[in-house]
């Protein structure tokens, strides 16, 4: 070999392996003590653009096949990712619903102005029964949240009483003459939305009182006990958590929190024509959720060191601006790799959070903002961000496996995060998964992934990946971002050295 060659292979080693020394990924198998509820993979489901008209409800007259007026196509997609709770009706939305004008016959239900979400009007054909339909047919937990912000603390008792008592009151001697016998018994109530914004532009100590008052006439029934969830903080609002478990803490199961990934309110730029600049941007913001959630878990810990109140992340995800040529107030945004990467990451934090982070609703489940599913009239698709779903639903209802990431750094300007990030569980079977993202558009990374305590003779994978970070699915090729088979590791006693593409999501499974 020549010195010129000699010299280059030095170059090359230095360059590559302290890449390779600084990516660890080390599972502790013997060490779960939490489980990642698979409430963590729930959904959002808002009167909002096309969101329940014409993405889930198309009524029982339509040539779109339909199950009681709920599309039937939607309902198999949302099937096969195990959706395992809806909230419902919002959002915004939540607190200007009345719902007894939801219910009874169709056409003796009044029209109402959707105030929030672009002025149209509605016709109240999807309502409380509708909605809970949807859920059976799904299999999943209904999640209602009740109008605080122009409601009566009666209307929503009233509601609670209608949706879960089995004997005679006036609202269920309504249930039934609307076609109900039986309760549903609906356990999931949110005590209103956003009350610091839209829900009523409350202070946190002013809500505590409203959210004290609405809480103690939301009964318990018989087979029917409540999991009450407060409205939460926005954000980095730690003042609002810390009044709200200093004052109601004792009074719920659950408080939410809000958080968007979003690059400037005020220009948040195109869901599918970005550059790499707005890509890592995005991917920032989506890491901060991590210390974020972090600081509101030890607020919640002094008032509640024995973790009773659950944190609810019940709305989530990217916000793009609208798609041009659609109505700006519908929030109808397409759906790129890079959300794919951002649910990837979103949830793999909230799993490693599982202690205290009981529930999670993307924000939406059809036609808004971070989407499973797009439709167009009798046309359907589904997102790269459903495909992750359908990633982790290996994850669902298993023991999470304390891990520890070691990465190299991905930069692009003033952008810095690690590239890789980690959750991983072991299921009923005892089957271990590991979830893995690069964030890296531009590299692949080589990282060796130890599994310790436990023993495995079988791997295989799966990925989520693409020719390009702004690749999407569209109606003319619905297809283009998909889950495929992944063999690109290699295997030596308790490790696993995965090769991982540029931007891209990888589920192993170990037995």
């Amino acid at each position: 070999m020549s010195v010129k060659k000699w010299i280059s292979l030095l170059l090359f080693s230095a360059s590559v392996l302290p890449a390779l020394s600084q990516n660890r990924i080390v599972v502790h198998g013997d060490e779960g003590q939490y489980k990642i509820s698979r409430n963590i993979y729930g959904q959002f489901a808002e009167h909002l653009g096309h969101g329940i008209y014409g993405g889930v409800w198309v009524g029982k007259e339509s040539s779109i096949p339909n199950t009681r007026g709920i599309r039937n196509d939607v309902v198999a997609a949302l099937k096969a990712i195990h959706v395992p709770v809806i909230r419902w009706p919002g959002g915004c939305f939540a607190d200007t619903y009345h719902w007894k004008d939801g219910i009874g016959p169709n056409d003796q239900r009044p029209k109402i102005v959707n105030v929030n979400w672009g002025n149209v009007t509605e016709d109240n054909s999807f309502g409380t029964h509708e909605f809970l339909d949807l859920c059976q047919q799904l299999g999943c937990a209904p999640y209602i949240v009740g109008n605080v912000g122009s409601g009566t603390v009666q209307e929503m008792s009233d509601w609670v009483n209608y949706v879960n008592f089995n004997g005679i009151s006036p609202m269920t001697t309504l249930r039934k003459e609307n076609g109900r016998d039986k309760p549903w018994q609906v356990r999931f109530w949110g005590v209103g939305n956003e009350n610091w914004g839209c829900g009523g532009n409350m202070t946190a100590e002013y809500y505590a009182n409203v959210y004290r008052r609405f809480a103690t006439f939301l009964h318990n029934y018989p087979g029917a006990p409540l999991y009450r969830i407060a409205c939460g903080p926005s954000g980095t609002d730690y003042h609002w958590t810390e009044v709200l478990m200093r004052d109601a803490g004792r009074m719920m199961q659950g408080l939410s929190l809000h958080y968007y990934s979003v690059l400037n309110w005020n220009d948040k730029g195109s869901a599918t024509d970005f550059n790499e600049a707005q890509y890592a941007g995005i991917l920032e913001k989506t890491l901060a959720l991590g210390p974020m959630i972090d600081r509101h878990i030890a607020i919640m810990d002094r008032y509640d060191p024995e973790k009773k109140v659950g944190l609810i992340v019940d709305e989530w995800g990217g916000w793009y601006a609208p798609e041009p040529g659609t109505n700006p107030a519908f929030l109808f945004q397409q759906n790129s790799m890079r959300d794919a990467l951002l649910a990837s990451t979103a949830l793999n934090m909230f799993n490693n959070r599982c202690d205290r982070v009981r529930m999670a609703n993307i924000a939406q489940m059809v036609n808004v903002l971070q989407a499973m599913i797009l439709t167009k009239g009798s046309q359907m698709i589904v997102t790269p961000t459903y495909e992750v779903y359908k990633l982790y639903t290996v994850h669902h209802d298993a023991l999470m496996l304390p891990l520890r990431v070691t990465s190299q750094q991905y930069r692009y300007g003033k952008d810095q995060m690690p590239a890789l990030n980690a959750s991983a569980s072991r299921d009923s079977t005892g089957v271990m998964h590991v979830s893995i993202s690069n964030l890296d558009p531009t590299k692949e990374i080589t990282v060796p992934v130890d599994i310790e305590g436990v023993s495995f003779q079988k791997v295989s994978g799966q990925i989520l990946h693409a020719d390009s970070i702004q690749a999407h699915n569209t109606f003319a090729d619905p297809h283009q971002v998909h889950i495929s088979a992944f063999q690109d590791f290699s295997v030596r006693e308790k490790e696993v050295t995965v090769r991982m593409p540029p931007a891209s999501v990888v589920v192993l499974a170990l037995q």
